[in-house]
């Protein structure tokens, strides 16, 4: 492993698990700061944005499968601005509000349950493979980068979808 290698791949690891621990407190610990902010608008704008980058992630691997890489590079770029300010998002409604609970119960709770389970396991998952296709891209490993990105597309668009999915489900649990 080249010296470059190793360093993206501890910064990887180190931003990676500090984003997982961070979002772990952020969910099970924080009950939200006392605050008159109104950030409930927040998750229908997470969901269009969600729903932004599943749309540019589909569009990306289209151009690229078209050989428009020009194309590919801002499509992706782009996704990975949209999921970033998600995460932005979720962040501060979940520092204000603290976490939203699945009002419903039973077999729809159940199925929400593993629904959000598959979407939060996949987005701990998916974060340090989209940094690694990045890195892989800016070294111009195209070869590396594709048969990693083999892998982060699909479960980046799940994650994506499956976010305004949850929306949607939980917004429903409320009436």
């Amino acid at each position: 492993m080249e010296r470059t290698d190793a360093r993206f791949a501890v910064a990887n690891a180190v931003v990676s698990i500090s984003a997982v621990a961070f979002l772990g407190w952020l969910i099970l610990l924080n009950r939200g700061v006392a605050s008159d902010l109104d950030l409930s608008f927040v998750p229908a704008l997470n969901a269009v944005l969600n729903a932004t980058s599943a749309v540019l992630l589909v569009a990306a691997v289209s151009a690229i499968k078209k050989g428009d890489r020009e194309t590919h590079k801002r499509l992706v770029l782009g996704a990975l601005v949209s999921s970033a300010l998600f995460l932005s998002g979720y962040v501060a409604y979940h520092a204000v509000h603290g976490d939203t609970r699945f009002a419903g119960e039973g077999a729809a709770k159940v199925a929400y349950l593993v629904l959000l389970a598959s979407h939060v396991i996949l987005s701990i998952a998916v974060l340090p493979m989209i940094f690694t296709c990045l890195y892989l891209a800016a070294q111009e490993r195209f070869e590396t980068h594709r048969k990693v990105a083999r892998w982060t597309f699909p479960i980046w668009l799940y994650v994506s979808v499956t976010g305004v999915i949850v929306f949607f489900v939980l917004r429903g649990s409320r009436g």
